[in-house]
């Protein structure tokens, strides 16, 4: 039984549209591409963290099926459930990636698709620290987010109010280097969801590998 009063705004927001956020960006090939770009490069069944892992589909899907070992954490318990039932070959948690117990250097690569844009500034910049951390030296770790200038904005996210906080697309690409990351791709795209309100959105994909250390806290 989710404790309601400890909920996360993003755990309310992503149990409420459920399956509805799959349907409504299953057609961004800029995703797929990224997934591609990883799967070129991974080992054979390489671990992988999949941090806002959502319904599971793509991003577990697609590595669970080419044998890769996934593990998908989320805050929301309904997506979950949803990823553990569309994706058996892959684990999935319920909890806050900042709070679940990870040990560093246990994994070959770490997918971060739009998973940052409800934590603020800070937050985000300490996850990233962290989570470059959980990878072995020389994984990879591949990024995806809303590159705009804006800080605690509230606005309205397929009908479900948000408060969002991201950054422009240099200073996210410079937080990804203070972390300890090396950028080898990035891609920058406009995508529109498959909904009847829906507008274009820009996205920012970061294609990174870990060097030999990361900076310590």
């Amino acid at each position: 039984m989710v404790d309601e009063k400890r909920r996360s705004p993003a755990a309310a927001v992503f149990d409420a549209l459920g399956s509805d956020y799959e349907e409504a960006f299953a057609a961004s090939g800029a995703h797929r591409a990224s997934l591609e770009w990883l799967l070129e490069r991974l080992p054979p069944a390489a671990r992988v963290l999949d941090v806002g892992s959502g319904t599971g589909r793509p991003t577990a899907a697609t590595l669970a099926a080419a044998g890769h070992r996934v593990l998908g954490v989320d805050v929301s318990p309904v997506m979950v459930e949803i990823a553990s039932r569309q994706v058996p070959d892959a684990e999935f948690r319920c909890g806050d990636i900042r709070e679940t117990p990870v040990e560093d250097g246990s994994f070959d690569a770490v997918c971060l698709y739009f998973a940052l844009l409800q934590m603020s500034r800070a937050e985000q910049s300490d996850l990233l620290r962290r989570l470059t951390r959980v990878l072995r030296p020389g994984g990879l770790f591949v990024l995806a987010t809303v590159p705009l200038d804006v800080e605690g904005f509230d606005g309205v996210f397929m009908g479900q109010k948000v408060r969002v906080t991201s950054f422009a697309a240099q200073d996210v690409i410079g937080l990804v280097r203070d972390a300890g990351l090396t950028v080898l791709s990035e891609k920058s795209v406009m995508f529109t969801p498959t909904r009847p309100d829906a507008t274009p959105e820009p996205q920012l994909f970061l294609h990174c590998r870990r060097e030999d250390t990361a900076p310590a806290d």
